[in-house]
């Protein structure tokens, strides 16, 4: 019998109003406007599924590479918490092949850059990277599709252009429509061939509907209390939060020491085990990377980030010569003005630590003064901390 993925969605739907999945999380509640989303993915998944089942010998697999450059892909977009991850996993989970790769998108394109420095001597490495992932996936999912970077731009249209040519199919969840990606972007002209290739690539869709269901709507607690933080952590806090982790381990705690990640020191203030505890000074406001977060999200299972200040803050305008994102693409040289708020840089590590603990399905207790929606003021990345805003919401559930 044919799997169907609208029928997936129901039983999940079931057995969350039951708590057979998961008591401490969100109840799952049928949300019509996921509907068309739901079809398309469907409609794609069967298709994939489909060209799975042929048989394994060289003339299928030439079938089924012929097929897949047919298949298109869906892109679904829509408002903070209105199901885009949940409905990309569900249909990620169940594909029954194992040519399938899913990434947060910062993550995927932190490997891209990687394989950039490590192909020395190639002499296209986008077309050899794109190979590279082409002979291993038929299929990427991507979450959180966004570009904010010209170096990450241009990278973007000639990998992509490879991928989609050697029939790689692509589903991806966004905050905002394809016509949209990389608005006011420095040359975003050399970034508009990649948007018109890649409206012919996917099926857009946009989830539109009201429930914001990362809003508990069925607690007895209500928004006030599900967006309040622990106002600070102390050692005695945190060995009760140990001990509900690992009740064996928690006196067996190290304080104010320092782990290596990406072969630099990181001050921590105490750890056990797979729980760790950070000042948010240390851990977001200096120079740290993507890179850095994608490693933390893999060695722990539940990460505290203490004394969260307010970031963003009032607008202030910068000169920035070109170049200094853009090196790796060869850009020209020159000036550009840009708004940002003082705090930004420390939000935009703080954004991408939530968003990597949140698909690595790490647990986060954040400590600060201020509730989840005072913690950013305003300032270029208003739109960005939205989707911080919401996961941490969800998140606080699963303390």
């Amino acid at each position: 019998m044919t799997t169907n993925l609208l029928h997936l969605y129901r039983d999940k739907i079931v057995q969350s109003k039951s708590g057979a999945l998961d008591p401490t999380q969100q109840v799952l509640v049928d949300d019509p406007a996921q509907a068309h989303a739901l079809k398309l993915l469907n409609q794609l998944f069967n298709e994939l599924n489909l060209q799975h089942s042929v048989d394994a010998d060289s003339t299928s697999a030439d079938k089924v590479i012929n097929q897949a450059n047919h298949t298109i892909g869906v892109y679904l977009w829509g408002d903070v918490g209105r199901g885009k991850t949940f409905l990309m996993d569900l249909f990620y989970s169940n594909l029954i092949t194992d040519r399938k790769l899913r990434l947060h998108f910062h993550r995927f394109m932190a490997e891209v850059h990687h394989q950039l420095n490590t192909s020395k001597g190639v002499s296209d490495p986008l077309v050899h990277i794109a190979h590279l992932y082409a002979e291993q996936y038929q299929i990427i999912c991507f979450d959180e599709f966004f570009v904010s970077d010209i170096g990450d731009a241009i990278i973007l249209g000639r990998l992509f252009e490879h991928l989609f040519s050697h029939g790689v199919i692509l589903v991806a969840t966004s905050n905002i429509e394809v016509n949209r990606l990389y608005e006011g972007g420095l040359q975003r002209e050399r970034f508009l061939p990649f948007i018109d290739l890649f409206k012919k690539q996917v099926q857009e869709v946009e989830l539109s509907g009201e429930i914001d269901h990362r809003i508990n709507q069925q607690a007895s607690s209500t928004r006030c209390e599900q967006i309040s933080l622990n106002p600070s952590m102390d050692h005695e806090n945190f060995i009760a939060l140990a001990g509900r982790h690992y009740p064996h381990q928690a006196a067996v705690c190290t304080t104010h020491n320092h782990i290596s990640i990406c072969n630099r020191s990181i001050p921590y203030q105490a750890m056990v085990n797979k729980l760790i505890w950070f000042n948010f000074e240390d851990i977001c406001d200096g120079p740290r990377s993507q890179l850095d977060y994608i490693e933390i999200a893999s060695s722990f299972d539940h990460v505290v980030v203490d004394e969260v200040p307010q970031l963003g803050g009032e607008v202030r305008s910068w000169i920035k010569a070109r170049g200094t994102e853009d090196a790796a693409v060869g850009t020209k040289t020159g000036e550009r003005q840009l708004n940002y708020a003082t705090n930004d840089d420390p939000a935009r590590r703080f954004i991408s630590l939530v968003d990597e603990l949140y698909d690595q399905k790490v647990s986060l207790t954040v400590c600060s003064i201020f509730n989840i929606d005072e913690l950013y003021t305003g300032g270029a990345l208003s739109f960005e901390f939205r989707r911080t805003i919401s996961r941490l919401i969800e998140m606080k559930r699963w303390d």
